[in-house]
């Protein structure tokens, strides 16, 4: 496949409204959805990706019902009980960005084991967006900056390429993909996606799978990413 992006953001939206179609509770659609992390995950280590990085769950997330909250804490630990292993055997690396402090001890224990354990792996990088909130992150850069200033470890001018030493996701964001219909992106690395090609699917994330991703990629591949400038 021509013109693999090296970075992939998605937006998994859907697991809710795919389980309620079903007759299922909303953590079904939560369970399916983890099913299909690995799928994606595996794939887009198969075929060359760099990063992909995976909206779990968001500053606003915090609005969602108590018991659907503590069934997505409860989810990483599910999931890499399930899966370390074969992440491990694809040289696939857990990375997280967010706030991780926030969340129950036994959730943060887990992701941290995850991290350690695939530390030194090469391949994917599949970072999770876990607490994550886009304006959250440039508030937190601000204050960082601001404090390296003020203690002299730097001066008091800022260029844009110094920007991203200050961010919890560093990259620039080759292709934004959301799933399930929704055309917005939901306080989601608005930093890094100033340039992202952006693919709203209707397609809902427990129902994502290598031909949906292939799909995305293909018509990435056809996009005329011009920077501004103009075609030659």
């Amino acid at each position: 496949m021509n013109k693999i992006p090296n970075t992939v953001a998605i937006i998994m939206d859907g697991n809710g409204r795919w389980a309620q179609q079903r007759g299922l509770p909303r953590t079904a659609g939560h369970k399916q959805g983890a099913e299909t992390i690995r799928i994606v995950a595996l794939e887009a280590n198969r075929i060359g990706i760099k990063k992909l990085i995976l909206y779990a769950f968001s500053t606003e997330n915090w609005k969602r019902p108590e018991e659907e909250k503590n069934y997505l804490f409860k989810l990483p630990g599910i999931f890499f009980a399930k899966y370390i292993k074969e992440l491990q055997e694809n040289n696939i690396r857990v990375t997280y960005a967010g706030e991780l402090e926030r969340f129950p001890q036994a959730t943060q224990t887990v992701i941290n084991k995850a991290v350690a354990q695939t530390a030194d792996n090469t391949g994917l990088e599949l970072c999770l967006a876990i607490n994550y909130g886009a304006r959250r992150e440039l508030i937190l850069a601000m204050r960082r900056y601001a404090q390296d200033v003020q203690s002299g470890r730097r001066g008091n001018t800022i260029e844009e390429a110094d920007v991203a030493n200050y961010l919890m996701v560093p990259e620039e964001i080759d292709l934004m993909i959301r799933t399930s219909g929704e055309l917005r992106i939901s306080n989601f690395l608005l930093w890094q996606m100033a340039y992202a090609e952006l693919i709203f699917t209707p397609v809902a994330w427990p129902a994502f799978d290598e031909q949906a991703l292939h799909d995305c990629l293909d018509e990435y591949a056809h996009r005329d990413r011009r920077y501004g400038g103009l075609t030659k």
